[in-house]
């Protein structure tokens, strides 16, 4: 059996929170006519596919890098340190791996063949899958975070820069998660 494992990340843009990605090896025979990226799908539909997709792959992991990382090391290299990390969640369990493909335009360093897939989460279903996944994880994060900080009311924006996140940046600083290599826009 060919298998071949896509990746994607979710969490790129945010100001707060961690970057999460995600690494899915989908069976012969997946609906993948239920699957299209991420942020074309409803909250609602995401979660169903998520059920889906974690019951029928072959193999699936997620990993993520933390806002502290990301200042550290910066979002690019945190990125494809999660990546990197979950696609070795599943190397590790023995699969044979025929081909890695990342969503985007960078990739990094691993034994099988890989390829970097721009716009590879609206057409590769398992790139599909994997963005899915690291959405829905990386929403879970920033819903527990604001139970921890509501002030930043992480639950409603997910870290992303909204003008509402901007202003409550402004009224009550940075959080404790709050990436602080990255700028708050102005609400001015």
């Amino acid at each position: 059996m060919n298998y071949l494992c896509g990746i994607d990340e979710a969490g790129r843009g945010p100001l707060a929170g961690p970057v999460c990605a995600a690494a899915v090896i989908l069976p012969a025979g997946f609906p993948v006519e239920l699957l299209d990226d991420s942020k074309r799908l409803s909250h609602t539909r995401r979660v169903q596919l998520e059920q889906v997709i974690k019951e029928q792959a072959v193999a699936w992991q997620v990993a993520y890098s933390s806002h502290t990382l990301i200042d550290r090391i910066n979002i690019l290299q945190a990125t494809l340190d999660a990546m990197r990390r979950s696609y070795e969640g599943i190397a590790r369990r023995g699969y044979p791996i025929d081909r890695v493909v990342v969503d985007g335009n960078r990739t990094f360093s691993c034994p099988h063949p890989i390829e970097a897939v721009v716009k590879g989460d609206s057409m590769i279903p398992s790139i599909m899958a994997a963005s899915i996944l690291a959405k829905n994880h990386r929403d879970r994060i920033m819903t527990t975070l604001d139970a921890r900080y509501p002030e930043w009311e992480f639950a409603s924006h997910k870290g992303y820069p909204t003008r509402r996140h901007a202003l409550l940046c402004e009224l009550y600083g940075l959080s404790p998660v709050h990436r602080r290599s990255f700028r708050v826009p102005s609400v001015r």
